[in-house]
């Protein structure tokens, strides 16, 4: 039961539960190899493990495109000479009433969440195979599990993808292990950066500041998944505050 010299690649990484994921994951002694948008921002939590004594590298991803999340994968392959994990954990959540009629925030939901996850399962499994071992870590949400007005789309890229997680574990045999973790309201920039409705980032934002928690909780419970024994298999992790409803 051991997380040290696991390499894990992890999507999103560079702001909230994909930064606090890798920087607790380096903490324990895995070789992190970190995948997003911003250089900037990769770069920043990277020599931030480094500085603290992890190993990290990273690669600029843009996990709705497929090439992308080849290009992380080979990274963790070249750099390290393996990969023993994926957390796929980049998405966005541009919620709103289905009669705003944002239709192009649909689309990018479902490119980012439901897409992007496929592209990051789909570039991971060739090199699992190949090793005979590995290990899937789905990010998926509360928002799932109680579905509630604003949040349609967003929660329905969420149970296609939970749907295709449980489709995966029960084909994946023996060697595979599969993983879905569903957050529930986590203190991020998650909804500043991604919520295009005025009055429904309002209505998140108050009702975040009531509940929210640190996205290390969710940090610890990817680690929980990963660290247990090869003949182990965590399938479904649930983590939120106590005062959600």
């Amino acid at each position: 039961m051991t997380i040290k010299d696991k390499i894990i690649a992890i999507t999103g990484a560079g702001r909230g539960i994909g930064r606090s994921t890798a920087l607790h994951l380096a903490s324990r002694g895995a070789c992190v190899v970190l995948g997003a948008r911003s250089e900037i921002e990769l770069a920043d939590v990277a020599n931030a493990i480094v500085s603290a004594g992890g190993e990290a590298v990273y690669s600029v991803t843009d996990v709705t495109k497929r090439s992308d999340l080849d290009m992380l994968v080979d990274r963790a392959c070249e750099t390290f000479g393996r990969l023993d994990a994926i957390v796929n954990n980049a998405g966005i959540g541009p919620i709103s009433r289905f009669d705003a009629l944002r239709v192009e925030d649909w689309d990018a939901m479902i490119d980012v969440n439901l897409r992007g996850t496929l592209y990051g399962i789909a570039a991971a499994l060739p090199v699992f195979a190949r090793q005979g071992q590995g290990h899937v870590i789905n990010v998926l949400s509360t928002a799932g599990l109680k579905i509630v007005p604003t949040m349609g789309v967003y929660a329905a890229t969420k149970n296609a993808l939970r749907t295709a997680t449980e489709a995966l574990r029960q084909e994946a045999g023996p060697n595979l292990r599969v993983t879905e973790v569903s957050p529930g309201f986590i203190d991020t920039t998650f909804t500043d950066s991604s919520i295009t409705d005025e009055q429904v980032r309002a209505a998140i934002n108050k009702r975040k500041e009531q509940v929210a928690i640190s996205p290390d909780a969710i940090a610890r419970a990817i680690a929980f998944a990963i660290e247990q024994p090869g003949d182990v298999e965590i399938g479904s992790i649930v983590v939120r505050p106590t005062a959600q409803d």
